[in-house]
């Protein structure tokens, strides 16, 4: 952050969040926004980004000295009736407050917004046209998840490979019931088989899948392409750095934390 930054209200901090992906986007059962605020007369002057809202990304945090922290999924989610520093959730929160540091999650707001989670999934796939693959009712233009409809029709192992190089990953777990020409692909970031099952397409691509989902998808001859849950997600943190630079005009620091992380490996 330069010399002369100044950093902005938490009530403008919140605008930008709110322009970057709107609220109203959100889906029903989801819990965005500001879900923690110490102070509502702080100045945000450093933020941290993270996926997940763990100990050790809270500690980074307190660390950093970041008046905000942006938590991709809601780390408050189902209604809380206590609050116990015993309780590893609630010790969070707790401690958030003590330190003066706020919590907003933007989740499914995320998702669905053009340019957002999702489409940065797509983009990894090459030219191509594309479509939510759950469309809103109201409005068909927007919706959850993405149908990628390929210019060109490409092999099964190609398309893996595109995947695994969109998320840095040298590894993916795959259904391949055949190996017929892909060209429409339903996507979603997280755990989309609510999103993409019943979409008519050659491949399923989503961070994770019930076993009866994936044999379901099999039967029907249907591609099934697992990057695990917060792969689909993580790397999209850098494109939001970028964009709340821009929209602050880099009055205010943003940094990605350095140890959020997908809690399983391949070993």
């Amino acid at each position: 952050m330069s010399a002369s930054a100044k950093g902005c209200s938490v009530k403008e901090f919140s605008k930008i969040l709110q322009k970057i992906a709107p609220l109203e986007y959100s889906e029903s059962w989801d819990n965005t926004g500001m879900l923690v605020l110490p102070d509502k007369r702080a100045t945000i002057k450093k933020v941290l980004l993270c996926i997940d809202l763990s100990p050790e990304v809270l500690a980074e945090a307190i660390k950093s000295r970041v008046q905000l922290v942006v938590a991709y999924h809601p780390p408050l989610f189902s209604g809380l009736k206590t609050l116990l520093p015993t309780d590893p959730k609630t010790s969070m929160i707790l401690k958030a407050i003590q330190k003066n540091i706020a919590i907003y999650s933007p989740h499914t707001a995320l998702d669905v917004v053009e340019g957002g989670v999702n489409d940065w999934l797509a983009d990894g796939l090459g030219p191509s046209k594309r479509e939510p693959s759950q469309p809103w009712a109201n409005d068909p233009s927007q919706g959850q998840g993405r149908l990628v409809t390929l210019d060109k029709a490409i092999k099964p192992a190609a398309l893996r490979e595109l995947i695994k190089k969109r998320l840095g990953l040298k590894h993916l777990r795959v259904c391949h019931p055949n190996n017929k020409p892909i060209r429409t692909v339903a996507l979603c970031a997280g755990a989309g088989v609510s999103v993409i099952a019943g979409v008519k397409a050659d491949a399923y691509w989503t961070g994770e899948m019930k076993h009866h989902d994936v044999l379901a998808a099999q039967a029907e001859g249907i591609h099934v392409f697992l990057s695990e849950h917060t792969h689909t997600e993580r790397g999209y943190l850098k494109i939001l750095r970028r964009a709340l630079l821009k929209e602050t005009g880099k009055s205010v620091e943003v940094l990605v934390s350095k140890v959020d992380k997908d809690p399983l490996t391949i070993r």
